[in-house]
C-alpha cells in the first residue's frame, strides 16, 4: 500500500490514462462501482435515504457513478449538485448523463434552509464535493454546505477524501467536512497520517479502480508497512546456526533512578532473537537487570553520582550493534561517553531517549559516521533536535524527517499512532501498528531493545527497522484484543507479547 500526495496522485492518474491506455471514464466507473459497494454495506435497502453530494471534477464524476450504481440496486439515491451545470465537463459529465438516462434525480443546490432539511431526513450523506485538488480554504457556497452536512448529518460517506482536507502536509489552516467513513481510492495520501487532518478521515477503507503496481513504483516513495512484508521479509533460521550468528549487541544507558529502562531494552532485545545481549552500566542497574533478565550479559562502567561517567571504557568492536541512551539521564559526564561511543563504533548504533539529547549539539558528527545510525525519537524529541516548535513538525512530519535524514545521514523512526520510518536515500515507511496503549512509559525502551536486534538480522537496516515496529504496534494490538485493555497495558507485557507475532507471523 503507497502513500501518496496529491501531485503523485495526479502523475499516476495521468500515466494510467495516457501510457497504459485506461480510459478515464473506466476509472470512475471503477472507483464508483467500488464505492457504492462499500456504501451498500452501510445501507438498510428497505427504508434508508441517501443524498451524493456531488461537485465538479473526478470527486463529483464519482459520485454520479455511486448514485447510478446504488440506483439501479433500488436504493432511495438522489444527487445535490453543488456546482453550476456548466462546471460539470468531462468524464464526469459523461457520468451524469448516465445517471440522468437511468431514471436519476439531479438537484441544483438552493438556499441554506432547504439544504438543511435534506441533509437532516437523510440517513446517509455522500460527500463526492471536493477531492484532492483543493486549493486553500473551501469556498462558498460549499464551505456551507460543509458546515451544515456536519452539523446536520446522521452519518457522512467521503469519496476518496473529505471535502476541503488537504492532501498534503504542511497545512493548518482549513475547513472541512467530518466524516464518519472514507473510501480512499487508490493510495491514501499523506494526510490520513498526520495528526491534525487524520481525525476527519473517520474510519477509512482503500480500494483499487486499476491503476497499475508500476505506476505507484515509478512515482509514490512511500508505503505503509503490512502484515504481508514482515512476512516476506523476516529472515529464516538455518538450523545449523548458532548465537554468534544473529549477533552481539549492546544496551548503554540506565543510571539509579531509571533502572527499567535498560531491563525493558535489553529483554526486548533477548526475547526479539538477539544472540547475545550485553548491558553496559552501573553496578546497582546490573543488580536490577541480574534479578529480571538472566539470559543477558553484563559490562560494569563507571559511574558519578548514580550516572554514567565518561571514564568508562568499552571495546566497541567486540559488537555488532550497539544502543544508547536509554535511561542514562542529562549528565555532562554522561553525554561525553554518548558522543565517544556514535563517534567511534564501527557497527550500527541506536540513540534513543536522552542519548538524542546528548547529540543534539553536534549532529554533523553523525554525518561523518560510515555504519548506520538510527534515531528514535518521539514528537518532542525530534522537535529538539531540529529546534523548532512540536506543532510545526506535526504539521510536516514526512518532510522534515526527510530533510534530516538526508541532511545527518541516519535513519529516522518518529514515534506516534503513526510511527514514520524515514532512510538516508529518501525511502519513507509508515507503520500503522500499535494502539493508546503503547502511550506509556517504557515502550519506547521496548521497541529501541526490538531494534537493536532487528538491526543484526540478515536484512536490509532499512527492513528490520520497519520489522521491528511492526513487531512492537502488533504485539501490543494482540495483547489488547486478547486479554489487555489500552489502560493497563505495560510495556512489559509488550515484551511478552513479541512471542504472540513470531508464532502468528512469522
Amino acid at each position: 500500500m503507497y502513500i501518496v500526495t496529491a501531485k503523485e496522485m495526479y502523475d499516476i492518474d495521468h500515466y494510467t490514462i495516457e501510457k497504459v491506455g485506461i480510459d478515464g471514464k473506466l476509472l470512475m466507473e471503477n472507483a464508483g462501482r467500488e464505492i457504492a459497494r462499500k456504501v451498500e454495506a452501510k445501507v438498510n435497502e428497505a427504508t434508508d435515504k441517501m443524498i451524493v453530494f456531488a461537485g465538479a471534477g473526478n470527486n463529483g464524476g464519482d459520485g454520479f457513478v455511486i448514485a447510478r450504481t446504488l440506483l439501479n440496486r433500488q436504493y432511495d439515491v438522489s444527487i445535490m449538485q453543488v456546482v453550476p451545470n456548466e462546471k460539470i465537463t468531462g468524464d464526469a459529465f459523461f457520468h451524469k448523463q448516465l445517471f440522468v438516462n437511468c431514471g436519476g434525480s439531479v438537484s441544483l443546490i438552493a438556499g441554506e434552509k432547504e439544504i438543511a432539511n435534506l441533509v437532516r431526513n437523510a440517513d446517509i450523506i455522500v460527500d463526492a464535493m471536493v477531492g484532492i485538488g483543493v486549493k486553500g480554504i473551501l469556498r462558498e457556497p460549499i464551505a456551507t454546505i460543509a458546515s451544515i452536512i456536519n452539523k446536520e448529518a446522521k452519518a457522512i460517506i467521503s469519496v476518496d477524501i473529505p471535502s476541503g482536507l488537504p492532501a498534503d502536509e504542511g497545512i493548518s489552516d482549513f475547513k472541512s467536512v467530518q466524516a464518519d467513513y472514507t473510501i480512499v481510492i487508490g493510495a491514501p495520501k499523506i494526510s490520513l497520517f498526520l495528526q491534525h487532518t487524520a481525525p476527519f478521515y473517520g474510519k477509512w477503507d482503500l480500494i483499487s479502480i486499476g491503476f497499475p503496481l508500476f505506476a505507484f513504483q515509478k512515482y509514490a516513495h512511500r508505503y505503509v508497512v503490512k502484515t504481508e512484508h514482515f512476512q516476506k521479509t523476516l529472515p529464516k533460521r538455518s538450523p545449523y546456526s548458532h548465537k554468534g550468528s544473529f549477533g552481539r549487541g549492546l544496551v548503554v544507558g540506565g543510571s539509579q533512578e531509571m533502572p527499567g529502562s535498560l531491563v525493558m531494552a535489553v529483554k526486548a532485545a533477548l526475547k526479539s532473537g538477539a544472540g547475545l545481549v550485553t548491558a553496559g552500566t552501573i553496578k546497582s542497574v546490573i543488580e536490577t537487570i541480574a534479578s529480571e533478565c538472566i539470559e543477558a550479559t553484563y559490562l560494569p562502567l563507571s559511574e558519578m553520582n548514580g550516572y554514567l561517567d565518561n571514564d568508562s571504557q568499552i571495546l566497541l568492536d567486540k559488537y555488532d550493534a550497539i544502543a544508547i541512551g536509554i535511561g542514562m539521564g542529562r549528565m555532562d559526564e554522561t553525554g561525553i561517553l554518548v558522543r565517544k561511543i556514535a563517534k567511534e563504533a564501527n557497527c550500527p548504533v541506536v540513540i534513543d531517549a536522552d542519548g538524542l539529547y546528548h547529540i543534539k549539539d553536534c549532529l554533523t558528527m553523525l554525518e561523518k559516521r560510515t555504519p548506520p545510525t538510527i534515531v528514535t525519537p518521539h514528537p518532542g524529541e525530534m522537535a529538539m533536535l531540529l529546534n523548532i516548535p512540536v506543532p510545526e513538525l506535526l504539521k510536516a512530519p514526512f518532510t522534515y524527517t526527510l530533510d534530516f535524514a538526508k541532511k545527518y545521514r541516519v535513519y529516522v523512526v518518529l514515534k506516534g499512532t503513526y510511527t514514520i520510518i524515514t532512510a538516508p536515500n529518501g525511502k519513507q515507511a509508515v507503520s500503522l501498528a500499535g494502539n493508546p496503549g503503547l502511550a506509556k512509559g517504557g515502550s519506547g525502551d521496548v521497541l529501541t531493545g526490538i531494534i537493536l536486534a532487528m538491526t543484526m538480522q540478515d536484512q536490509s537496516i532499512f527492513q528490520g527497522i520497519c520489522n521491528a515496529c511492526f513487531i512492537h504496534g502488533t504485539a501490543a494490538d494482540m495483547l489488547v484484543e486478547e486479554m489487555h485493555s489500552y489502560y493497563d497495558l505495560m510495556a512489559s507485557d509488550v515484551i511478552e507479547g513479541i512471542s504472540k507475532v513470531y508464532r502468528t507471523f512469522s
